[in-house]
């Protein structure tokens, strides 16, 4: 589990094809690894992968189709700068939200303008994430935890902050980049729980139909 406070901004060093997927090396930049074991999870622009390979200043990840498919890992390069994030320990703390690594979709920058001294952010995100996205509720973007300004539709805003500009991708980011994003564990779960015993022969999301179905709505 992660909290989306990104601890440093390192890049991809190497990109190896291994039986069909990839192998990541990571150059960590000052994310401090002297507590890492082998085995542990690090964020990587929100998604969690497992260190397989530790060096003083880099780790190396497997990373499977699964999360090729659903990440913009997918088209990552050598030198792509990426958000990091080492897993919670007990004593951690909890500064965004609770945050698991698992993406669950891409969306995209539409927007990008100057407020004051920060930089609101607009995004369109896919038709199927647009329900989970509520006004003022978090969303976790690249790995960073963020919390939605507006939203209208598909589209929802943000507004970031110097510090966070600075000290994450966010900063260089542009109108067209595609960004991992992770709606808050709370909304998917709740989705789930409103089904009640309906779950079991549930195959996609809460339709209205399934909540007339279920006698949640008359």
């Amino acid at each position: 589990m992660f909290t989306g406070i990104i601890l440093a901004v390192g890049h991809i060093a190497a990109i190896q094809p291994k039986g069909g997927d990839c192998r990541l090396t990571i150059h960590t930049g000052k994310l401090p690894l002297g507590e890492v074991a082998l085995g542990d999870s690090i964020a990587v622009n929100g998604v969690c992968l497992t260190a397989v390979e530790l060096g003083g200043d880099y780790f190396c990840a497997d990373v499977s189709n699964e999360t090729l498919s659903r990440t913009t890992l997918k088209s990552a390069a050598a030198g792509t700068p990426v958000n990091l994030e080492l897993a919670l320990t007990p004593s951690s703390r909890l500064g965004g939200h609770i945050v698991s690594g698992h993406v669950d979709g891409i969306g995209k920058v539409v927007e990008k303008q100057s407020d004051g001294r920060s930089m609101r952010f607009k995004f369109k995100v896919p038709d199927n994430l647009a329900k989970y996205i509520a006004e003022k509720g978090s969303i976790c973007i690249d790995g960073i935890s963020l919390t939605v300004n507006s939203v209208n539709g598909v589209y929802f805003s943000v507004n970031i902050v110097p510090h966070t500009l600075q000290e994450t991708t966010l900063g260089d980011t542009h109108v067209g980049s595609e960004v991992n994003l992770e709606v808050d564990l709370l909304a998917r779960y709740m989705e789930r729980l409103m089904l009640g015993e309906a779950a079991a022969q549930c195959q996609g999301g809460v339709t209205e139909a399934l909540l007339h179905e279920a006698g949640f709505i008359k």
